[in-house]
């Protein structure tokens, strides 16, 4: 494994655009209060160290969950792939009928009918346990180049450019390191563009990492980015900042803009990445019924939205409870671990198909995630769905015919 030399960070310099919300206000120091608000976005409140609280937001109550959205057990129709033999393949890619993810034991693996093989490990072992995932290594989003390469986003270590062939992983992207004054301290899902100059990511949070991932649910804190690297100058730039946990990112047809996931407002934002709106960002749809994960292209020109968590209406969400008490949330974190907390988020798998404007045109439920639970993303290939897990120790593969 080898790392690219001579990387060179640049800031964008970005044109004023109008977009449908405000800049949020840097702070420094302590002692202070800071109150912002945009009229097209819930109630922001951010409540400084001294204090003692984490900061407070406020979500929109949860659409009702009719129409599109009316629950159903389509996902239940599913099929589990390769069942306890690997964990949390968090997201996929394939290379004709041959697929690729990356597990939580820090591979990268191909899967080629019943057999599953190793093409690398990006970290080093030993692997399992929270304390060893930052040297272990968690890869993440993964896409397939122009030149038939994998490009992998590992939470903890960084961007890379793999063969799939060799398993000869160059890195592009060191993790950790200072980026405008932040650090990438949990990179998360990419898009590649299709010539492969450009590489756009998220990175979540520039304070919690992927093991901590819980704590960044809970505070909603916003500084998380969007990345652009350049594969030819090698540059790295920040594109857009101050989002509330991006994740999953997916570049439109002109590849002009991203649709960014930013999971704990339960919205899609659109990041104008280049043209005359470079630099700008409006919402691609706003107040879903579940916290968005990974965005995947669907055969019909629309986007496969999955999410692992929902939030019922008629119903009740915990999450939208607990975002409106911060104290409440402190007090938990105090006294039970982010393995029991988990046990506490009911388990119900949604999967969406959105089109322009965010419309809604179909949706698959699993309640209590019976079959498919803690899904991350959608990859459909060739009539099927295959629904990865950031935590499930199986893929689940769901025939579109059958539905």
């Amino acid at each position: 494994m080898k790392e690219v030399e001579g990387l060179r960070f640049r800031r964008l310099n970005r044109p004023t655009v109008i977009t449908d919300e405000l800049p949020e206000q840097r702070y420094k120091g302590t002692g202070h209060h800071v109150c912002t608000r945009s009229p097209s976005e819930p109630s922001v409140f951010f409540v400084l160290p001294p204090a003692g609280l984490l900061p407070f937001f406020s979500l929109k109550e949860p659409p009702l969950m009719s129409g599109c959205w009316e629950p159903n057990l389509k996902l239940r129709e599913a099929q589990r792939l390769f069942e306890d033999q690997l964990v949390g393949p968090e997201s996929i890619a394939n290379i004709g009928d041959v697929f690729f993810t990356g597990t939580a034991d820090g591979k990268i693996v191909k899967l080629i009918g019943r057999r599953i093989h190793t093409v690398t490990r990006l970290g080093k072992l030993p692997c399992g346990s929270r304390e060893e995932e930052s040297s272990c290594g968690r890869p993440l989003g993964i896409r397939v180049g122009p030149n038939g390469t994998l490009f992998v986003a590992d939470a903890y270590l960084g961007l890379f450019e793999v063969n799939p062939t060799t398993g000869e992983a160059v890195r592009l992207v060191s993790g950790g390191q200072l980026v405008g004054g932040r650090k990438l301290s949990f990179i998360n899902d990419l898009a590649v563009t299709q010539d492969g100059k450009k590489v756009y990511f998220t990175d979540s949070s520039s304070r919690w990492q992927r093991r901590d991932y819980l704590h960044l649910i809970m505070e909603a804190t916003a500084d998380g980015r969007v990345l652009e690297y350049d594969t030819e100058t090698r540059e790295l730039s920040v594109v857009m900042e101050n989002l509330r946990f991006p994740n999953g990112i997916q570049l439109l047809p002109d590849e002009e803009s991203v649709l960014v996931a930013e999971t704990t407002m339960a919205r899609i934002r659109r990041v104008h990445v280049a043209g005359l709106n470079k630099g700008g960002m409006d919402t691609f749809v706003d107040n879903l019924p579940g916290f968005p994960d990974n965005i995947r292209p669907s055969s019909s020109g629309g986007y496969w939205i999955a999410m692992s968590a929902v939030r019922p209406n008629p119903g009740f969400s915990m999450l939208d409870f607990l975002s409106q008490r911060p104290w409440i949330k402190k007090l938990i974190f105090k006294i039970f671990s982010q393995e029991v907390l988990m046990k506490f988020v009911p388990r119900y798998s949604l999967v969406a198909e959105l089109h322009d404007g965010g419309v809604c045109t179909r949706s698959f439920h699993d309640p209590n995630g019976l079959v498919a639970a803690y899904v991350s993303e959608v990859h459909e290939h060739d009539g099927n769905l295959y629904l990865g897990s950031f935590r499930s120790p199986y893929i689940a593969k769901l025939d579109l015919k059958k539905v």
